[in-house]
């Protein structure tokens, strides 16, 4: 049986090193950055309850979108208000809070979103598979943030993997495959394309919700018209295609092997949290999920809480072919009868065997 590794191409995965003029201004603003391998950047030497200036906050940007997330270090005993505001710093400017508020949530704030594995100081579970933070919206969060208010004593950190790393190394059979596919979350309807365009990267990044899918719409190939065209061009009923309980299994396997893969292959990272480190990931760039130790009891592992911020996105994630951004799972559909069509919190269960819960 073949590793999740031998299922995808040699072609080297490429993440950019950080750009010596961008570095240059970090410096000339006091701040020392560090290059983690193969993504990632530990910022040191930053207080976030001051803003940074525009030029750096703009140049950080740009290395989110390029190397997935960045970590300013020693942010220790922020407050609910101080956190929320530094987020204000990425994407449109603005919180987009969608979560429940835990009883602990520091001065019951809004826009926090408490996780523990101790529910008497924030949610359990959150996070098993790799996701976006977000899936559920149309315009899904720019970037988010993870606060870690208190690291327990064995670890317990976030798996990351870049997404238009994941791109490259598909064989091209399959990426020109996933690029005819319109992912449908099963819980709001909203549609979004299992390839894009990063707006700010350039890159082509997989995208799609291993917890909350209901459907996958595929276009129908179309001999010699390139697919950027396809993608911006309308297709009609008989163009579409549901993917079937086959295909759909073995599309959500594909994407967590490869998501899987990127820890040998050179694209995921396994980060290790200290107390008051404040991490900040492109959301459109980076799928991630909770490390399996993240959920261990407080006698086994230590207490974990760590504080979540999402910040608004200044466009819709929008999908291809002209299709709506919103489709109505709970309704009858004009596709294929043996296509999987299916509504609900959770979505197409694709494994019996594994915890749902994003």
């Amino acid at each position: 049986m073949r590793t999740p590794s031998e299922k995808f191409s040699n072609t080297p995965p490429t993440i950019p090193p950080l750009d010596p003029d961008r570095v240059a201004l970090f410096e000339e603003a006091g701040l020392t950055v560090k290059q983690l391998e193969p993504l990632g950047v530990e910022i040191y030497g930053a207080d976030v309850r001051h803003r940074l200036p525009e030029p750096v906050i703009e140049a950080l940007e740009v290395e989110m979108a390029n190397r997935g997330f960045i970590v300013f270090k020693h942010q220790a005993d922020l407050s609910a208000d101080e956190l929320v505001n530094a987020s204000k710093w990425w994407g449109a400017g603005e919180i987009h809070s969608t979560h429940g508020v835990h009883p602990a949530t520091p001065g019951m704030n809004r826009d926090i979103f408490r996780c523990s594995n101790d529910d008497r100081y924030g949610i359990l579970g959150v996070g098993p598979q790799w996701h976006n933070d977000g899936s559920f919206e149309a315009a899904t969060f720019s970037h988010s943030a993870y606060y870690m208010a208190r690291a327990p004593e064995q670890g317990g950190g976030t798996h990351f993997a870049h997404q238009g790393a994941a791109f490259d190394v598909l064989p091209e059979e399959k990426q020109a495959f996933w690029e005819r596919l319109v992912s449908v979350n099963s819980a709001s309807g909203v549609s979004h394309p299992v390839v894009h365009t990063h707006p700010i990267s350039g890159r082509k990044s997989v995208w799609l919700h291993l917890g909350m899918t209901g459907a996958v719409i595929e276009r129908l190939p179309e001999e010699d018209v390139p697919i950027e065209e396809l993608q911006q061009t309308s297709a009609s009923v008989e163009q579409l295609r549901l993917l079937n309980e086959t295909e759909i299994k073995q599309l959500f396997n594909d994407y967590n092997d490869l998501l899987n893969a990127s820890f040998e292959k050179g694209y995921g990272i396994r980060y290790h949290y200290d107390t008051s480190d404040l991490l900040y990931i492109d959301n459109w760039a980076l799928a991630h999920r909770a490390a399996p130790e993240a959920h261990m009891p407080v006698e086994e592992q230590g207490l974990r809480i760590m504080d979540r911020v999402t910040v608004k996105s200044k466009q819709n994630l929008a999908p291809h072919f002209d299709l709506p951004q919103y489709i109505n799972l709970s309704g009858p559909h004009p596709f294929n009868r043996d296509g999987v069509w299916k509504a609900g919190s959770v979505g197409f269960r694709w494994k019996d065997d594994i915890p749902m819960q994003n």
